[in-house]
């Protein structure tokens, strides 16, 4: 059973959602977010990423950065922003891009369902990065970015999410980057009660981005619970902001890699060890369209590669093909071991496109580009499911939820 639940979000007045609606604070860095505000001083990304509005030496996990957000946050509040909703209530979030719309409802999970892997994980976290949010949501009391959960297919869900999005919404803007946002309340007492019923027969949620936040979120409310002795659960802090889309609306895109340097190799050697365990063609500047197939570009020129068989593992993780490159071309060959430290490789989300892989290589920064066959949400629920962890950097969902639209505070 999953357990979701309404709130009292505090949210936007209308004619302010697009102004405060932000990219997550994880995928720019400061410089980019002090530019990515001026002119705008409603951005979400004034609480997200509060030292953009301090002395730019400052360090960034500072407690000063911490009081910032929370200043910025309830100021936004008092100059009326920002409005908390009268009652609990579910949203329903749909982001449409390209002409495909996925649809989410926003309400608070359960650390208990996190703890208890009724929401199952698929990355490792990193304390560093656990203890910034950590301090974030402690300082400003609130879960200020949504976790971005999925489950599986349901139809009777899909039915009471078509009929709510039938309703006038109260927010509907496009985006900067094209990406179309529509913002719907669900707060009739008997639509309410239909959402949580209809999750009690789901048997799991499932992080589809967000790993560092959740488990952030979950050790704050552990938190609240040690400095509260006599909690009784159903306090706020007990719970935190996700959106639960359904996973088949939505799509992984490629994560594709560059790496620096050949290992020592020359081009033609280097192509040479890649035919042992790959077939390869030339190629044309085109993605993989089936597993266990690849674009390479090096030297100018674009190779498609496909994986013999006998390098292809039975086991869920070990047959991803990020697996399947990392193994076999990136260790084996490059000598890259652990991707997630080396500096000699770079990741590159597929809403770059291609043309961004040859530029890269192009400029001479980079030796060799692969473009990657997305891995599915299939696979990725399958692996969780397994209670294993995916390879790092092997998905990238598009598009990305916007910060600031719903605030749950604790």
């Amino acid at each position: 059973m999953a357990l979701v639940r309404p709130f009292k979000a505090i949210r936007p007045v209308e004619a302010m959602a697009e102004k405060v609606a932000a990219l997550p604070y994880d995928v720019m860095d400061s410089a980019e977010a002090r530019e990515m505000v001026k002119g705008n001083p409603y951005s979400f990304l004034h609480v997200d990423k509060a030292e953009i509005d301090l002395d730019e030496g400052i360090d960034p996990y500072s407690e000063e950065v911490y009081l910032k957000a929370k200043a910025n946050l309830y100021s936004m509040v008092d100059n009326g922003v920002l409005k908390e909703d009268e009652t609990p209530c579910f949203y329903i979030y749909a982001l449409t891009m390209d002409g495909r719309c996925q649809r989410g409802i926003v309400c608070t999970t359960s650390i208990d369902e996190y703890i208890d892997n009724t929401i199952k994980k698929h990355e490792f976290t990193r304390a560093d990065k656990e203890q910034d949010r950590i301090n974030h949501v402690d300082y400003c009391n609130a879960n200020t970015g949504p976790i971005f959960l999925m489950c599986r297919g349901n139809d009777d869900i899909k039915v009471l999410i078509d009929r709510e999005t039938e309703k006038e919404p109260v927010y509907d803007f496009v985006s900067e980057d094209g990406i179309r946002h529509t913002v719907y309340v669900v707060s009739d007492d008997e639509a309410i009660k239909g959402v949580s019923d209809l999750f009690k027969g789901v048997d799991s949620l499932y992080i589809a981005d967000g790993h560092h936040r959740n488990a952030s979120a979950v050790k704050v409310g552990l938190k609240r619970r040690e400095e509260n002795p006599g909690y009784s659960g159903d306090e706020e802090f007990n719970f935190y902001l996700s959106v639960v889309f359904l996973a088949d609306e939505l799509m992984i895109l490629d994560y594709n890699r560059v790496v620096k340097d050949l290992n020592g190799l020359s081009e033609d050697d280097f192509i040479a060890e890649i035919g042992k365990k790959f077939d390869i063609a030339d190629g044309k500047a085109v993605k993989p369209v089936k597993t266990h197939t690849f674009g390479m570009y090096i030297g100018g020129k674009w190779y498609s590669l496909k994986a013999k068989e006998d390098i292809i593992p039975d086991d869920a993780v070990e047959s991803l093909d990020v697996s399947i490159l990392q193994k076999n071309v990136l260790d084996d060959i490059l000598g890259i071991k652990d991707p997630k430290t080396d500096k000699r490789i770079d990741f590159v989300g597929g809403i770059r496109g291609i043309k961004e892989l040859e530029r890269l290589v192009d400029s001479g920064k980079y030796q060799v580009a692969f473009a990657m066959y997305p891995t599915s949400v299939n696979e990725l629920m399958a692996i969780a499911d397994e209670g294993k962890i995916m390879p790092p950097k092997s998905t990238w969902f598009e598009p990305k939820l916007r910060s600031g639209l719903f605030i749950h505070t604790l």
